[in-house]
């Protein structure tokens, strides 16, 4: 009888084929940012002694646009230059914009919003509830114990979010407040300065740091705050094996078997859980396995001496596989194998059971084992590497007039056009990686004045000798100029602008430069046999494209650029990445009308792959990121005035 083992409740291929040489199966987690935060020449509200600021973080909702408190520094006393040591730890996602705000306050003792409150004002909650409950303003009150030491041991402490006492709408919690005893905090008074900024501004700043003026005290000089972003260190090793196996059991009738390994790691429960499989080979029972890369922290979690399971099966067709035997190890016996081989028994318990005579179902052997560090995304932006930005807009006639609200072009005085939107969408964001903020903008299709000549690649500035547009509002601008002098025509060529940055990319081989292309069109390509050439030339070099589809057409012949399937190639030749990213707008846009929401569903999906295209450009070449530029965290403040 066959022993079908427990891979019956796995989602294995039912077909032979490698797995994925990286993550094995697994998502990559989000990267963990710990942001530092130092203020500078704050603003004295202290008559006689200096102010006693704490900053509070708050990020924005998506969706709604809220604000919504994510944390506090501590308080620090009698001090106008603040080196605060709470840090704030946020998962960084290089496709979102991601926007903080930071609020400074003066925290005095009699003000303080962290309030010893007493055991009556504890036994009288059930009753504040009610009382909130007839005013009809939800109070988000906290209590926790705060563990400063004391003589008399932890206290019970009272904690308001500061947005509720911000709103005038909040008064009457305020009033309530007042009459429990706690002291009201007069905002107006205590608040010393904002700063807006995002994440990616942050970590986009030379060597991950950047300082903002502190703004919103009328007629006042705030000051500054100054926030360094750090990548929290984690298990970032990347290990690499080979394995054979020798004398494994037949498990077909009129074959050999056709073995494949499935890995596995043990979890805290005693449960596990997989994380790689390897290809099938087919109709052997000594097979050896092409080798395959795998990270640390999925084998094993950073725990290196965790059990890593691996059970070794026979594919078939029907997906029924057949379990041959299984065999345990852990990281650090694997990594061992640096040296010499390793030979591991492969056992089928139940043959174990039956057969007395039974010693084993073959043996597996690890032939090689070597571990790389794996950088990320954020070493290299911390190490210099800038992206630079380019824009190509369709002006070609099939978007329609202008002038007419049905044109894919049409500049409502209410609303973005599509185009103007996914412009904006990626621009905003990508913008925060590129230091001088000047971004080259062409348009292709167009007939342009005076003696009409159809062109493919003009700027939108109308200077040839300098494309560069000032930030994301100068190429909006650009574009718009261009809108009302130049005449849509055709037809739809890709080539020539992606030839154009594609000149660009070859002149800079460092790693210091990553070029992103943002194509916007509507419609049917023209030359196709050309784009793909491009883009296979293209692939070699440190260059990313992005395509968005607007309006109702089909794009299946964006698809076929995109190469997610099958590897885009030309006269034989093959991309060397896979470097082309499209999407259809249409499928981002919010029911609703939701501008804003649109903007970030799409900036979501389009620039996701980004980081990972730049990885793998820089391994392929052996690049490895620059040590971030000498900063002082920590700058030395101007002596304070006594």
């Amino acid at each position: 009888m066959r022993d079908r083992g427990p891979l019956r409740a796995l989602c294995l291929p039912s077909v032979p084929g490698s797995e994925p040489t990286r993550g094995g199966g697994l998502q990559d987690d989000p990267l963990s940012i710990c942001l530092l935060l130092f203020s500078r020449n704050l603003l004295d509200l202290d008559t006689f002694s200096k102010s006693d600021p704490m900053v509070v973080l708050y990020t924005q909702s998506r969706a709604s646009q809220e604000w919504r408190e994510f944390g506090r520094t501590e308080v620090i006393d009698n001090t106008l230059n603040p080196d605060f040591v709470r840090k704030f730890v946020l998962d960084y996602f290089f496709e979102e914009k991601q926007n903080l705000r930071f609020d400074v306050y003066n925290v005095d003792s009699k003000t303080n919003i962290s309030k010893p409150v007493s055991k009556r004002f504890l036994e009288g909650w059930r009753s504040a509830q009610e009382v909130l409950r007839c005013v009809k303003r939800p109070l988000e009150l906290l209590v926790t114990l705060d563990q400063t030491p004391s003589s008399s041991g932890p206290q019970p402490t009272l904690l308001l979010p500061l947005h509720l006492l911000e709103c005038p709408a909040c008064a009457p919690n305020s009033l309530f407040l007042f009459l429990l005893g706690c002291h009201c905090w007069d905002l107006q008074k205590d608040f010393l300065g904002q700063a807006f900024l995002a994440l990616g501004e942050v970590i986009g700043g030379q060597g991950s740091r950047v300082e903002r003026t502190l703004t919103g005290v009328p007629g006042k000089k705030c000051g500054t705050i100054l926030l360094t972003a750090e990548e929290l260190s984690n298990c970032r090793d990347i290990a690499t094996m080979q394995l054979c196996a020798n004398k494994l059991d037949k498990k077909d009738f009129f074959g050999k078997s056709d073995p494949f390994l499935v890995f596995y790691r043990s979890n805290e429960d005693g449960t596990f859980t997989i994380c790689h499989k390897t290809e099938v080979v087919k109709n052997t029972l000594n097979p050896v396995w092409q080798p395959f890369s795998i990270p640390v922290r999925a084998l094993c979690n950073g725990d290196y001496d965790r059990t890593v399971k691996i059970d070794v099966y026979d594919w078939d067709r029907d997906g029924s596989h057949d379990f041959i035997g299984e065999f345990t190890t852990s990281y650090r016996e694997l990594s061992k194998a640096q040296n010499q081989f390793t030979v591991y028994e492969v056992l089928n318990p139940r043959k174990k059971c039956k057969k007395k005579k039974y010693v084993n179902s073959g043996t597996v052997t690890l032939l090689s084992f070597s571990v790389d560090t794996e950088f990320t995304f954020v070493d290299y932006i911390k190490g210099g590497t800038q992206l630079n930005f380019t824009v190509a807009i369709d002006f070609t006639a099939s978007n329609g007039n202008p002038l007419q609200p049905t044109s894919l072009h049409y500049m409502s005085p209410y609303q973005l056009s599509a185009y103007a939107m996914a412009l904006k969408a990626v621009g905003e964001i990508i913008q925060d990686y590129d230091s001088d903020k000047l971004f080259p903008a062409y348009g292709f299709g167009a007939k342009l004045p005076p003696e009409g000549r159809i062109s493919h690649q003009f700027p939108l500035n109308n200077n040839d000798e300098d494309p560069n547009c000032a930030g994301i509002e100068g190429v909006l601008e650009s574009y718009f100029q261009s809108l009302r002098t130049v005449q849509l025509y055709g037809p739809t060529y890709f080539a020539p602008v992606i030839n154009q940055v594609a000149r660009a990319a070859a002149k800079i081989s460092d790693g210091s430069q990553y070029y992103v292309l943002l194509i916007i069109t509507d419609g049917v390509i023209s030359d196709m046999t050309q784009t793909k050439e491009a883009i296979v030339s293209a692939s070699s070099l440190p260059m990313s494209i992005i395509i968005v589809g607007v309006g109702p057409a089909m794009f299946e012949a964006m698809e076929e650029l995109d190469g997610d399937d099958v590897r885009v190639s030309s006269r034989g030749r093959y991309a060397e990445r896979d470097i082309v990213q499209f999407v259809p707008f249409r499928d981002y846009v919010d029911r609703s009308g939701n501008q804003v929401l649109s903007m970030a569903r799409l900036a979501k999906d389009v620039l996701a792959e980004i980081p990972e295209q730049l990885l793998s450009y820089m391994r392929t070449r052996d690049i490895q990121p620059r040590p971030p530029p000498a900063v002082n965290p920590s700058p030395t403040p101007a002596p304070e005035q006594p």
